[in-house]
Order: structure tokens, then sequence, then C-alpha cells
């Protein structure tokens, strides 16, 4: 397939600091790409260099088949940014602020109220942006990176700080978007977010890439067990962690939770003890994979 961006290389430092480590990735056209990390992974620096905001130190970056530094004017038209945190112009409603984004790329102003529809804000036309709510300037937000119909789109953590409604609504326009035929390349610290939406995820930490792949098969690479939850005091924790198959066994009060390789026959038993009441099976999921490559110690 099409390459959108073809990355090998890269490398930034500031001071003594090494942001990003030699990252080597693709993206496909079409393809909804994800690049995951915590705090000071390196992901924002790599975005901001592909989009052409920054300069690297080394390696070679091509968008849509051109280079995006120094700031290449033949892009500007076809790629879509939304950072991770937007600016509007201020006292301008909802449909001004369309209209000005628009009138930057020669837009019709008519195009503010095709968009604000797009992305659920058609009721907000006439609202000033300082009198909307976090999530909805989330979507005006994307709704400016969209206005001029780029081929390519730039997400950098579009749904932090919104409330669990909020997202999954950003995540219907972002997957209608990429049905649209849309490449788009979003950072997240939702795996959540990252496994339902994205095609390819490349996990970052340090400034590398440490894992690259589909979400489904990142997970099945994991060698996690399964962990089989039922209501507490359904099961003694001591019987529990005798059950054929079982690897380990906790109870914090409320749920014991059974760590098990071979889940079938931990249900089996278990069904035949009665002690199936309010059951709930679970594998590994993207959450495990970053977690197993980053570690688990607080970032601040």
């Amino acid at each position: 397939m099409t390459q959108t961006i073809e990355v090998a290389g890269l490398r930034k430092r500031y001071g003594d600091v090494q942001a990003v480590d030699g990252v080597t990735f693709a993206v496909e056209e079409g393809e909804f790409f994800g690049i995951l990390g915590p705090n000071g992974a390196g992901k924002t620096t790599t975005l901001e260099i592909v989009e052409g905001l920054r300069e690297a130190d080394e390696g070679e970056v091509s968008v849509l088949g051109r280079s995006p530094w120094p700031r290449n004017p033949g892009l500007l038209s076809r790629v879509g940014v939304q950072l991770q945190a937007s600016s509007f112009f201020e006292r301008l409603t909802a449909r001004e602020q369309l209209q000005t984004f628009g009138s930057l790329y020669g837009v019709p102003a008519a195009k503010a109220d095709t968009m604000l529809e797009a992305v659920g804000l058609a009721d907000k036309a006439d609202v000033r942006v300082e009198k909307l709510s976090g999530g909805q300037a989330q979507r005006l937000s994307i709704a400016c990176a969209l206005v001029h119909d780029p081929e390519l789109v730039f997400l950098d953590e579009p749904t932090a700080a919104l409330d669990p409604q909020a997202r999954r609504n950003l995540w219907d326009i972002l997957r209608e978007i990429n049905t649209e035929g849309r490449t788009i390349v979003l950072t997240t610290h939702h795996m959540d977010e990252a496994e339902v939406l994205c095609d390819r995820v490349a996990i970052m930490d340090a400034g590398r890439v440490l894992r690259l792949g589909p979400p489904a098969v990142l997970v099945r690479g994991l060698d996690a067990p399964a962990r089989i939850s039922v209501a507490s005091g359904v099961l003694g924790l001591e019987d529990a962690r005798l059950l054929p198959g079982a690897d380990g066994a906790d109870d914090d009060g409320v749920s014991l939770t059974i760590s098990t390789r071979d889940p079938s026959a931990v249900v089996a038993a278990m069904a035949g003890r009665d002690a199936l009441d309010g059951v709930q099976i679970r594998g590994a999921t993207l959450e495990d994979v970053f977690l197993d490559l980053t570690g688990r110690e607080f970032r601040p």
C-alpha cells in the first residue's frame, strides 16, 4: 500500500535529554495509526517533527511524499493538525471560528455550518467558544483541523480530560473521519481508545519505539494469564488456589480473582462447585502490553 508517512532514524535532543532516539515507522494511506507512551516517552516531539513544527537533529521524514521541514507550503492544505492544547480566537462564536480557520485555506464561509453539523455542534453555531464545554471545544478543534478537507490528520491526545460520554461521542466522530478515507495519526494515554480505534499502534518509551503492530496481534503476543472473577465469598481463597488450572488467586473482599492459563478447566471446576455467581473472564488487553513494556511505576 501507499505510504502516507515514512520516518527513519529520527532523533531529537534537548540539552541532556534525548527526547527521540532512532524512531522508525511508516503509516499507510487510509490507516488509523496510534502512538502510545507514558509521559516523557517522546511521542509528542515525534509528532511535532512529522508535522513540520520542529526540526529533527537526525533522520528522514516523508509526509505525502514530501519533507515537512523546512515548513512546506505544499503540505499545508493537505494536512490537518489538532494540537494537545488548542487555542481559539477570542470573542468569536463556533461558526466564526471555523470561518476564520477556513479563510486561511480559501474555504467558502458556508463550509463552517457543514463542519459544525459533522461534529455535532450545529446547535452551538452562535455560541462563543468560552461558553462551550470541554468536549464541545475538542470537537470544534477537530472541525478546525478538518475544515479544508485534509488527506492526513494529526490528533494529539484529543480526548484528554473528557468525561466518558464525551470520549465515546468523539470516538464516533473519529471513526467517521477515518471511514471517509482520511489517514489519522493519534497520540493517546487511553489504551482502550487505541484498542478500539487504531489499525496499528507504536508503543514508545524513552524516545524509542518498543513495539509496533495491530493491537490484537500485540495482545496475542503477550504471555499473560486470563483472570476469572466472582463475588467474594462464593469460593474460599485456599480452595480457589487449588482449583485445576489455577495459577493463583486473590480476594479483596469484593471479588475473588483467579489467574490461569487454562480458563476452561478453572470454570469447569467452579461450575462443579456451584461457584459461578457474577463470573467474569478477562483476557490480556493492550494496557497489559503497555505496562509489560514500559513498567508500572508512576511518572508525573
